[in-house]
């Protein structure tokens, strides 16, 4: 039986495995100290590195725009969700509540926690560019 005890072993050890990962925290959870609202709001707004981006703020509305008129809204709520990630590095919490509220209206069924509190989420947003975006 010492074969299958093998197997055996190395299926629990695949287990432990999975339940360590799933335990650990993101630098963005362990950043914010346990706030689970500011959390939700970043979690998908935020961009790691909005430097990278290749378009300005400008442009992305004016994309967001022409694709809201050609009636291609999937591609207009993309557009207005990167004019709202670059609002929230450039700290304009009126353009992230307008580029977001776009978002809302383009896709309802989508939650955009961000828009409770825009003002506390940049906050937290400029600390941590701040702290892990060094020029």
């Amino acid at each position: 039986m010492g074969l299958l005890d093998k197997f055996r072993r190395k299926k629990k050890e695949e287990k432990k495995i999975n339940v360590e990962s799933e335990k650990s925290s993101t630098e963005l959870e362990e950043f914010l100290g346990g706030d689970p609202e500011t959390y939700k709001a970043l979690s998908n707004t935020l961009f790691l590195d909005p430097r990278k981006i290749g378009e300005s703020m400008d442009e992305a509305v004016k994309e967001a725009q022409k694709s809201e008129k050609a009636q291609d809204f999937v591609k207009a709520k993309v557009w207005y969700e990167i004019a709202g990630g670059l609002a929230i590095y450039e700290g304009d919490a009126k353009k992230v509540k307008q580029y977001f509220g776009k978002c809302k209206e383009i896709s309802p069924e989508t939650e955009y926690p961000i828009l409770k509190k825009p003002e506390e989420a940049i906050a937290k947003a400029k600390e941590y560019y701040k702290k892990y975006l060094q020029d």
